[in-house]
């Protein structure tokens, strides 16, 4: 054909040149030379080495409308490889967006499931007290509502509990008025309160699920000890130093919304809103003593200056002063007239009076020895949210919904400042 081979062989029979793929068939078919006509096998063949021959454009690519044909061919393939690759772009991108929406999805369950683990866990430690009394539930109950009855009935102040309280009125005066009238020595100034920052947070003390802390206090003794009533129904001690939940109170049926931390003892006093007021150990963890004299929430409870006596108030409009030792009621008030709920109960510094915050804005000053209200102070429009005495017993700070904060001198029974918030 006059062509140059692309493989050229060198034929030992006749000395002739040939397509390698091409001799190699024929000597298959016909075991002869093509030439000469000499018997012949692959053995007779040599390869001969050349430079390749770039084969000549065909006939067809040599004129300007084949050229433009040609041009047009892989303009199409490229275009349909670019149509071929935005399919493929457009088919990850949904697969990409389902596989987001899956995790998405996978994220909310793991959520949703995390949260009901913690809630299991919650319930199942609160449980687990309980199960090491299941077989004695039948005598503990009596127990307790033996002890809730006793709780409920009254002592009566005896000559023994007013000489206690007397005699450390006495020695409590006595003490302010060595102190005399001059400012304390560390008391913070103005400025100082000014410039105070937060140093600390302390999540997760009370239930992720059920958020919320509505009381808090600090033991006397020990400054890095706090003490917290939340809304999970529980009561939790934290130590600072140690950066740790020192115990978790649990017994509470409803939020607890008034926690004390004894000053010298390792004792804590919550109020809820289960009508209960108790009595805790924070070493053992434990109940003391529950004081059920209250029909309705307790909003208010106040530790006495002899450290062995506590205040409380409640909805149901009574106040109660009760032993700790015993966990009774020592004395109460009568109910009132229906239209004054003790929303809050501080004592007096003294000991021998303290005052309650009412639902109608007016602050009662009561007489412990007698039970009687000695002093009323109006002026807010709205309930009375809390009360505090000052600590040389001389004046009275009361705040309530009204967006005001009054101050009150005891002496003169008359407001002499008022200071209004803003929203």
């Amino acid at each position: 054909c006059n062509e140059v081979p692309e493989e050229p062989v060198l034929s030992l029979k006749s000395n002739c040149i040939f397509e390698k793929r091409l001799i190699i068939k024929y000597v298959k078919e016909n075991g002869k030379d093509p030439v000469s006509g000499e018997d012949m096998e692959e053995d007779d063949l040599v390869n001969i080495n050349s430079t390749p021959v770039a084969k000549p454009r065909p006939p067809s690519a040599t004129s300007i409308p084949a050229l433009l044909k040609s041009l047009q061919d892989e303009w199409d393939a490229c275009m349909l490889h670019s149509y071929t690759v935005r399919q493929q772009l457009q088919t990850t991108r949904q697969e990409l967006s389902h596989a987001l929406y899956q995790h998405d999805a996978a994220c909310r369950v793991i959520a949703r499931l995390t949260k009901e683990l913690t809630a299991a866990r919650e319930a199942l430690a609160t449980l687990k007290p309980q199960a090491g009394v299941t077989s004695a539930a039948a005598s503990a109950q009596p127990v307790e509502q033996m002890e809730v009855e006793e709780s409920a009935q009254e002592i009566g102040l005896t000559k023994a509990i007013i000489q206690k309280l007397q005699d450390t009125s006495v020695a409590l005066t006595s003490e302010r008025k060595k102190r005399g009238k001059t400012v304390p020595e560390g008391l913070a100034t103005t400025g100082d309160i000014g410039k105070y920052a937060e140093t600390a947070s302390l999540p997760g003390l009370h239930s992720a699920s059920t958020k919320g802390i509505l009381a808090i206090d600090l033991q006397g003794g020990s400054p890095t000890r706090i003490v917290t009533g939340g809304v999970d129904k529980n009561v939790v001690v934290f130590d600072r130093t140690e950066d740790k939940i020192i115990a978790t109170l649990k017994g509470h049926s409803k939020k607890v919304k008034k926690v004390i931390y004894h000053p010298t003892e390792d004792i804590v006093f919550s109020g809820s809103q289960d009508s209960t007021v108790r009595v805790w150990s924070v070493p053992e963890s434990s109940s003391r003593h529950v004081i059920k004299v209250h029909d309705n929430a307790i909003t208010g409870v106040s530790l006495h200056a002899t450290g062995d006596y506590l205040l409380s108030s409640s909805a149901d409009q009574l106040w109660a002063f009760s032993d700790l030792q015993s966990g009774r009621v020592v004395t109460k008030s009568d109910h009132g007239d229906g239209q004054d709920v003790f929303t809050c109960a501080e004592f007096h510094p003294d000991g021998l009076i303290f005052g309650t915050g009412t639902s109608n804005g007016i602050i009662k000053i009561w007489d412990l020895k007698e039970r009687t209200n000695v002093a009323n102070f109006s002026g807010h429009s709205a309930p009375i949210t809390d009360i505090s005495f000052s600590e040389n017993g001389y004046y009275l700070a009361t705040a309530a919904e009204d967006s005001t904060v009054k101050l009150w001198d005891l002496r003169k029974l008359k407001n002499f400042k008022t200071i209004s918030l803003e929203d």
